[in-house]
């Protein structure tokens, strides 16, 4: 049984976020808890490491909203206000997974989630995140260094979607992108903060178990 300790850090830079999970995963001991930061993010788009120049549309770079190198895998996304954003700092020795089954933990912990709130989503072979029909939910980056993760998953909650039509998200062409308000329709929605909670539990318990 592993203890997951949960950081609910509010709105963030996100460079001075990527830094921090930098510094904890170089830092870290074998002693050191898992931890989980929840997060959000002032409008920034993040590019993985390998990611494709061409999934930048023009109208990204003419938008004013910062454009991010970083060192996860994946493509380009966006990240903004009314987003839940679960950096996942791990030892995978520790769990004994694999970087495959860990992205199967988190798709799965996503997926139950909405299943609670009346959503139906899904997963795609090839191509990791959760989706709606044909639409793109929550996005999914990890960084992997000497058996210890950070980056995470994003969750499109209650969000102004446009900057997302300046770029490929995900590379992913034909595929659009929702949010948990839009698929909720009329049902009331839970507030940001008490839906953080109620992912952070779904992690502690998850990782309980593992």
């Amino acid at each position: 049984m592993s203890t997951l300790q949960i950081r609910y850090q509010g709105e963030q830079p996100y460079l001075e976020t990527w830094q921090a999970m930098r510094r904890f995963t170089d830092e870290r001991t074998a002693e050191t808890p898992d931890e989980l930061w929840l997060v959000s993010h002032p409008p920034v788009y993040t590019q993985g490491l390998n990611g494709d120049a061409r999934f930048v549309l023009p109208a990204a770079y003419d938008s004013g909203i910062p454009i991010v190198d970083t060192d996860r895998g994946g493509q380009i996304t966006y990240h903004g206000p009314g987003q839940i954003i679960g950096y996942l700092l791990l030892d995978l020795k520790r769990h004994q997974l694999g970087v495959r089954a860990l992205v199967s933990v988190m798709e799965s912990i996503l997926i139950e989630f909405l299943a609670q709130h009346g959503i139906d989503a899904h997963t795609r072979p090839n191509a990791p995140g959760v989706y709606v029909h044909n639409a793109k939910i929550a996005s999914l980056g990890l960084k992997v260094r000497r058996g210890r993760t950070y980056h995470g998953w994003a969750l499109n909650y209650d969000m102004d979607l446009t900057p997302f039509h300046a770029i490929t998200p995900c590379g992913l062409h034909q595929t659009s992108v929702t949010q948990v308000r839009d698929c909720l329709h009329n049902t009331p929605l839970p507030s940001l903060e008490e839906a953080s909670r109620q992912l952070a539990q779904a992690f502690v318990q998850a990782f309980r178990s593992l």
